[in-house]
């Protein structure tokens, strides 16, 4: 057990928006994560909120580039501390943009960890189909994945799940369950918190990445979206509430906005959700105003 660690909880598509009843679901909804944690829920006219040790805070997503934030270069820059879009020139994804791979092999905040500290983790697991797909060559992979796969950081799978040493990208397992055939047990989502604070405590660092807000905020999902809504709710209550203020620093970031405005099935340009809570919350939210500035404010503090 280390005696501080990080753990870095990415919330794909996830910004800062209107109160609107109707086009935002954190209102339509509630969200317990805002309404009991920080006693309201963030809008564009009050963006920062804080309560103890957890802070409420916008990161701009837009980086001075024209367009609409994508994944590929928003996760970069987020990961890397590097402006991606005006590197590339425009915003780009979902996959990371070619000549930004170098970079990334070289600067993704896991990469770093791992050469100075010897001690990154991506929590993440994959099941065999995925690994189906690496083996027949193709490499259309997401930012991190395709960072891990390139330099030799480790991909978990099904049994590291069975052993709670990784979890599932949708939290609670049914999703593998009825999509792939498999086997495992379904956990809550307050569980899979619960089991990621375990894994984060044997490790300098750990990224844990949850992708299923952004379908979301796609409606790619719109059957499910109700019950997923709530998971997400409450994985993130379920973190901010029992975080250890003495030996944990916990930052949950996005990469660009989306399902706070389901009004459009396009991304937007709202500012990404950030939150800190932990031992050095305070001190990194008083660093980040935009994605850049996510990967220097945790080596500044917690290295």
């Amino acid at each position: 057990m280390f005696l501080h660690s990080v753990l870095m909880v990415f919330l794909d598509g996830i910004g800062i928006g209107k109160e609107d009843r109707k086009f935002n679901p954190f209102f339509k909804y509630g969200f317990k994560a805002f309404e009991e944690i920080f006693n309201e829920i963030p809008t564009d006219k009050k963006n920062k909120l804080n309560n103890s040790s957890r802070f409420l805070f916008p990161a701009d997503a837009n980086l001075g580039v024209k367009g609409l934030p994508q994944s590929g270069t928003g996760q970069a820059s987020l990961y890397c501390g590097i402006n991606i879009p005006e590197f590339v020139g425009k915003h780009f994804g979902p996959f990371p943009y070619s000549t930004t791979i170098p970079i990334l092999e070289e600067e993704h905040i896991l990469v770093y960890f791992r050469n100075n500290f010897n001690s990154s983790f991506f929590a993440n697991a994959y099941p065999e189909s995925f690994f189906d797909y690496i083996r027949s060559g193709r490499s259309r992979l997401s930012v991190t994945p395709l960072t891990c796969r390139n330099t030799g950081i480790s991909f978990n799978q099904l049994n590291d799940v069975l052993d709670a040493k990784a979890l599932t990208a949708e939290l609670t397992n049914e999703r593998w369950n009825e999509k792939l055939g498999c086997n495992l047990p379904v956990i809550s989502p307050a569980e899979a918190a619960r089991r990621l604070f375990k894994i984060a405590a044997d490790h300098s660092f750990t990224l844990y990445e949850y992708y299923l807000s952004d379908h979301l905020g796609h409606l790619r999902l719109s059957g499910e979206f109700e019950k997923l809504f709530r998971e997400l709710d409450e994985f993130l209550f379920t973190l901010l509430n029992e975080v250890d203020e003495n030996n944990l620093t916990l930052i949950v970031c996005s990469d660009h906005g989306n399902l706070e405005d389901i009004s459009v099935k396009t991304h937007t340009r709202n500012p990404a959700l950030t939150i800190t809570a932990g031992k050095y919350s305070e001190e990194i939210s008083k660093e980040i105003n935009n994605l850049t500035d996510i990967k220097p404010a945790i080596i500044k503090h917690c290295t």
